[in-house]
């Protein structure tokens, strides 16, 4: 029957089964991928809060490189050392690596939202190449009932069945990147909370840790 259908059936077919194959790809991918970023962010977030002060807090995160609350510390790291190597108030300390904090978080989920779109493309767009298809078998069905000059179901069926299967195929595509699209959404938000709950225990120990030496000169 698919080898039957039309060109304009066959190409819609062929694009939702692309789709279909890229979406299930990056669902696992996803899949893996965000696990282990929610981990190691509770696991960093675990790391921080029980070291004994902000150079030990720091140096436990080198045991979780490329993580994103690696990232997010660097950042933060990288902003305490450079205003305490200027010799800035604590005040400006304080504000700056908030910042820098805050930049780092967006940075890492921005990085861990990459090709998340697509998946959204194909939760929105499959629905409707799938009526297309439908559409075009409908359309089909017509000249073939014009060029018989009778209506009958031998003449209908084919081109009604190439539709049926480009709306199954579109729903097919669409429902499983709906439902990987929204899960994943979930699985940022949780790593959002971790990734800001890191943020503020480096506030906290930048606070201890300006409060401790003054306007000093000593980095991390």
């Amino acid at each position: 029957m698919l080898s039957n259908a039309t060109l304009g059936v066959q190409l819609v077919l062929v694009a939702l089964a692309l789709m279909s194959l890229l979406s299930w790809s990056l669902m696992i991918y996803k899949f893996f991928s965000l696990g282990r970023a929610h981990r190691a962010s509770r696991q960093g977030l675990e790391l921080f809060s029980d070291a004994k002060n902000l150079t030990a807090a720091v140096a436990a995160l080198s045991a979780l490189p490329g993580s994103p609350v690696y990232e997010v510390g660097r950042a933060g790291v990288a902003e305490y050392n450079r205003l305490k190597e200027k010799g800035n108030s604590d005040t400006v300390i304080f504000e700056n690596v908030s910042r820098a904090l805050s930049q780092g978080v967006s940075d890492a989920l921005s990085a861990l939202s990459g090709a998340l779109s697509f998946l959204a493309t194909c939760a929105n767009t499959a629905p409707f190449i799938g009526l297309f298809g439908t559409v075009w078998g409908i359309m089909h069905s017509f000249h073939s009932i014009g060029e018989a000059g009778k209506a009958s179901l031998a003449t209908v069926a084919p081109g009604i069945s190439e539709a049926l299967i480009a709306t199954a195929i579109g729903l097919f595509v669409a429902i499983p990147a709906t439902i990987g699209y929204n899960s994943f959404l979930n699985r940022m938000g949780k790593i959002e909370v971790e990734l800001t709950n890191f943020g503020r225990v480096f506030l906290n120990r930048v606070q201890s840790e300006v409060d401790g030496d003054g306007n000093g000169r000593k980095g991390v």
